[in-house]
């Protein structure tokens, strides 16, 4: 799983398609519709998001592009004597467990979805069960910044030499509209395998 912390305007095709398909995994994950991939590293600065920020994802709010929600009803606590991720039999109450979680992979993915339409591409909105919350913002280095950077010209070289060449000369990439950067060190989060680090030989085909 890679969620990038890139403007999605410098992935290809395939990157963005990849990103849209993960980030709707990473959304489950996050509201705890699904029990895979629960500690993936990538994860971890969405589940650190504000305490503050609201999934707004009640079936009759519209969000900021007009669009519903899904949810038939959601709220930021569970009802007195319930743990997050169950509701009272008989009722239509959705939980989510990880509000702020939430909020923050819901304004990622809505991202993703005004780059697809600039495009042409369609991506459901009605996918993404949240809102967008303009004000929400987190953190990523400016080394992770251009670490993910350089990981993705090498991809962009091999599988997209146009989209490559459109985007050879830009040295420091913008980020994904909802991260601001900061100065630091690579992500604690971040794995980076041999062929990754400077100078180091091409990692081996994989058998």
């Amino acid at each position: 799983m890679r969620i990038w912390s890139l403007h999605p305007q410098y992935l290809d095709r395939q990157g963005l398609a990849a990103g849209w398909r993960e980030g709707l995994l990473a959304q489950k994950v996050l509201t705890g519709t699904t029990k895979g991939y629960r500690n993936h590293p990538q994860l971890r600065r969405f589940r650190a998001a504000g305490d503050g920020a609201a999934m707004g994802i009640d079936a009759g709010t519209p969000g900021d592009d007009g669009s519903l929600g899904t949810g038939s009803g959601a709220h930021v606590a569970p009802a007195p004597g319930l743990q997050p991720g169950h509701h009272a039999p008989g009722t239509t109450v959705d939980v989510v467990p990880d509000v702020g979680a939430g909020a923050a992979i819901s304004t990622y993915l809505h991202a993703l979805v005004d780059e697809a339409m600039r495009r042409g591409y369609r991506f459901d909105r009605a996918l993404v069960l949240g809102r967008r919350v303009h004000e929400l913002r987190l953190e990523v280095t400016d080394t992770q910044v251009a670490y993910e950077w350089e990981h993705l010209r090498a991809k962009l070289a091999v599988r997209s030499p146009d989209v490559f060449a459109r985007w050879r000369d830009v040295v420091v990439a913008e980020p994904h509209p909802m991260f601001r950067v900061v100065p630091g060190p690579l992500a604690e989060w971040e794995i980076v395998t041999v062929s990754d680090e400077p100078g180091a030989d091409p990692a081996p085909p994989a058998t």
